[in-house]
């Protein structure tokens, strides 16, 4: 069996087994809200908090309501229902939301599409055996840190954008309850961390994703998909450059607003928080649209692909079909045999050792 195909197993091993337990985890939750003489939580919520009528909003709007529609915490006279607040809520619910939905289930769709119809891009021609050190332990190390946060704060994210809707239902509220609990808090503490990680792997690999003119070729070809041939390309391909920057722009303006949100001690005011979860919501659910074709093509699209950021080697023919003009540089430096335990502290074929 490959070491992609092993590694693809393993991931849908591992997702059967988390589904299985939240599968039973919401049959427990269900029979415990079936117990009879239990509090609605909704019945409850209905009658503690009346709805707010045209003249409740009348008020609002003009600033007339009393001390109870106020926050009177820390000398705040915000009040708790206003008019920017339903603004917020009506674009999270009828913009963010969809638009969430679709940019993924559409991306989810065009890469199964394109799976059963094109198929996995295979090696031109076969394995010589003699491999190439293209990412270092640290390289590895980093980018797995930062895969693995984005993938749990994505994750986490979805789950409080739309886990209301589609998680209460099925779980019940006491589930429901404690896992926007736990969801929270742990979005909330690794968000500053891939904040600080994302930028020691944009520091890391800058010089890797300079722009160059052979990249606009490979963008004419699609990467080699229209025309004949692999179109031209260095240590890093002009999809790669890409998703560099893309991290480098959208991926730094969902940090900075999700730092906004994660920190409210320093004195932003509610609007500008509301506008920051808008701004934070539309970037991340973007980003995470274009990390499933990155994810694609880097396990079940690409042959090759994935064994080199997990082993750091890749064969010499994926080398000279994807990365020519790296390969070209660094093709004198191939090692029949090079097992991860053994090779490690080997100097990187991307980078001579000084």
């Amino acid at each position: 069996m490959s070491i992609a195909m092993r590694d693809s197993w393993r991931l849908a091993l591992t997702a059967l087994l988390v589904a299985l337990m939240l599968v039973a985890l919401g049959q427990q939750a269900r029979a415990q809200d079936a117990t009879p003489g239990e509090a609605n939580p909704g019945q409850e919520a209905a009658f503690a908090v009346p709805a707010v009528d045209a003249d409740a909003w009348r008020q609002i709007r003009s600033g007339e309501t009393d001390a109870n529609f106020r926050d009177s915490r820390a000398e705040s006279t915000y009040n708790l229902i206003n008019a920017s607040g339903e603004t917020w809520r009506q674009i999270r619910d009828r913009w963010v939301s969809p638009f969430g939905a679709i940019a993924i289930l559409g991306m989810l769709a065009v890469l199964l599409v394109f799976y059963l119809v094109v198929g996995r891009q295979r090696l031109d021609e076969p394995r010589t055996g003699r491999k190439l050190l293209r990412w270092p332990v640290l390289d590895r190390a980093l980018h797995w840190s930062v895969a693995s946060l984005f993938i749990l704060l994505g994750l986490t994210g979805l789950l409080l954008l739309y886990g209301k809707a589609l998680l209460r239902p099925v779980f019940g509220d006491g589930a429901w309850a404690g896992l926007m609990t736990g969801t929270k808090t742990l979005h909330n503490y690794l968000g500053p961390l891939f904040a600080i990680m994302l930028l020691l792997v944009l520091a890391r690999f800058l010089r890797h994703n300079l722009p160059k003119r052979h990249d606009l070729e490979w963008l004419r070809q699609g990467g080699g998909m229209v025309g004949k041939g692999h179109p031209d390309a260095g240590f890093a391909n002009a999809g790669e450059k890409l998703w560099y920057w893309l991290l480098a722009s959208v991926g730094l303006v969902v940090v900075v607003s999700g730092l906004v949100l994660d920190f409210p001690n320093f004195d932003q005011a509610r609007d500008t928080m509301q506008w920051a979860n808008v701004i934070h919501a539309l970037g991340a659910l973007g980003l995470t649209a274009v990390a499933l074709g990155h994810i694609y093509i880097g396990t079940i699209g690409t042959e090759g692909v994935l064994e080199g950021m997990t082993h750091g080697y890749v064969d010499e023919s994926w080398a000279r079909q994807h990365h020519n003009l790296w390969y070209e540089e660094v093709k004198g430096k191939t090692d029949e045999a090079a097992p991860e335990e053994e090779k490690s502290d080997a100097p990187s074929a991307s980078r001579p050792p000084g």
